[in-house]
């Protein structure tokens, strides 16, 4: 595949030369042409695309204050964790702008704790930040890891998964990079698909005037694409002589090599493919990879999540060893630390990755980790657990509250979902209640309890909306009516009040957990 630069939008034709013989030359003389300026491009365009980043002003823009303000709009309460991870998060953007290498070099993240009860904020909270921050983030379970030399995942699996997100992120940034440049050899070659090599200067510039207007989207064109990965993305594995071989360490990504396939589509339904193979010819992958290691190594964030369950409480008796407990703390040690770790595309260093841990700790105490390990997450911030003030301003605060999702949903089939004021403080109230007497949960209550309330007019949706698009002017003449006429159609308006709240989620709070009365 290679684009036709000569018939964008950034070239100029000489229009003295408009027999079919010169330009039938260009068509062919291109091919040449564009091999060699290719080699250069690449890595012209990786160094393009750091400094970009680097100048990126958004990325300056995010002061601690600004980065509490935007996580103010989906989280509620918790200031000490978000004031934390703010610090933390501009620390890193300082760092990067240190002009002394060496002193740069020396600078290292300082890694946080977060403590809290389930369903407080923590999780949300990084993965925020890795969001408006645009860096590779992984969540993993401390749970699902074991001592190297056991049956399960090894903690150095946490980096491998890392480095995979950042060549995505890497990707989307080289398509941000050169968009322009990308969009510009996709109108080219597919007027070339289009028109063919005969085509003349004016019905080039025609062609393009339809294209640029969307005129072209069902116009057919034949192109070469991937066969399907055989086999899946993570290859197999070959046992020979005692050692496994990964087909995809040996192939690269998607195991044994890719074929290719010639298909008629749209324009429409070609362009995706298109535009990746011309990110691939611009950004090859081996200099993805590079660049996705050193993104990965700079600006990754790994949170490791429910770590309280690798810890066991002081004084409880153990026999042996715990591969699933201080066996994985000691293998976080060193990277936490700071080492390199083995992967597919290459060592990866995690000195300058920004680990973040969390856990309930109700039945051990962060005292009782390893010390070692305390040492490494020097940062500790002790989360509130959450009231019914705090389930009020959730329902109705963040942008995409529960309250709007539902409403959203049901909106959608055309009917009005309404929540009273004293509905809403209602449920935040009963959610409270339920956390209290069953099992806290923290907001992840609320779903349980939105869910409930809008259960039977989830079900009764349609048919309540065509019944009021049967007799939509009997419904409107009364004033106490629940149906509507909206400008898309009828529209069924269901009003949920405080004993509408009080009735739904009685049976609830009757569902209290006996296990504990149970000698």
């Amino acid at each position: 595949y290679r684009p036709c630069p000569h018939i964008s939008s950034g070239s100029r034709l000489d229009t003295t030369r408009s027999s079919q013989q010169q330009l039938q030359q260009q068509w062919r003389g291109f091919r040449s042409s564009s091999v060699a300026s290719a080699v250069a491009m690449p890595s012209l365009l990786i160094d393009e695309l750091q400094k970009a980043v680097q100048a990126d002003e958004s990325q300056s823009l995010l002061t601690p204050a600004a980065v509490v303000e935007r996580l103010d709009k989906v989280i509620v309460g918790q200031q000490d964790a978000k004031k934390a991870v703010a610090i933390a998060f501009r620390n890193r953007w300082r760092r990067q702008r240190v002009t002394d290498p060496g002193m740069r070099g020396e600078i290292t993240p300082k890694n946080l704790l977060l403590m809290g009860p389930t369903g407080c904020g923590k999780t949300e909270i990084a993965r925020r930040l890795a969001k408006l921050a645009e860096a590779p983030f992984v969540k993993v379970e401390a749970t699902k890891f074991t001592e190297v030399g056991y049956h399960g995942r090894d903690v150095d699996s946490i980096i491998r998964d890392l480095v995979e997100v950042a060549q995505t992120t890497v990707k989307q940034r080289c398509k941000r990079a050169a968009a322009k440049r990308i969009a510009e050899a996709i109108e080219g070659h597919i007027l070339h698909m289009v028109l063919g090599e005969g085509a003349s200067h004016e019905d080039i510039a025609e062609a393009r005037e339809k294209y640029r207007a969307g005129q072209l989207e069902d116009a057919t064109v034949e192109i070469e694409v991937p066969t399907s990965k055989m086999p899946g993305p993570e290859g197999f594995t070959i046992q020979t002589g005692g050692m496994s071989v990964n087909v995809v360490s040996v192939f690269g990504p998607g195991g044994l090599p890719k074929g290719k396939e010639k298909r008629t589509m749209t324009v429409a339904e070609a362009r995706p493919y298109l535009e990746e193979m011309e990110t691939e010819r611009q950004f090859p992958p081996e200099l993805i990879i590079k660049e996705a290691i050193r993104v990965a190594e700079q600006e990754g964030i790994v949170f490791i999540d429910e770590i309280d369950k690798i810890v066991n409480p002081s004084g409880m008796i153990r026999h042996g060893s715990d591969p699933s407990a201080e066996g994985v703390q000691r293998d976080l040690l060193p990277m936490i630390e700071g080492s390199v770790v083995s992967t597919k595309h290459g060592p990866v260093a995690t000195d300058h990755m920004l680990f973040i841990a969390s856990g309930a700790f109700t039945r051990a105490k962060p005292s009782d980790m390893m010390a070692e390990l305390q040492g490494r997450l020097p940062i500790r911030v002790e989360l509130k657990g959450l009231t019914a003030a705090d389930f009020e301003r959730i329902l109705t605060e963040p942008e995409c509250n529960m309250i709007y999702q539902q409403q959203q949903l049901l909106g959608c089939e055309g009917v009005d979902l309404v929540f009273t004021p004293e509905a809403v403080k209602e449920i935040a109230a009963m959610a409270e209640q339920i956390n209290k007497e069953v099992e806290n949960i923290g907001a992840r209550r609320l779903h349980t309890v939105l869910e409930r309330l809008v259960e039977d007019i989830s079900f009764e949706a349609p048919d309540k909306v065509a019944e009021v698009g049967v007799d939509i002017v009997a419904a409107t003449d009364s004033d106490s009516s629940s149906a509507k006429q909206s400008a898309g159609g009828p529209t069924y308006v269901h009003i949920i009040d405080k004993e509408d709240v009080q009735v739904k989620l009685a049976d609830l709070l009757k569902k209290q957990d006996l296990d504990k009365y149970i000698i």
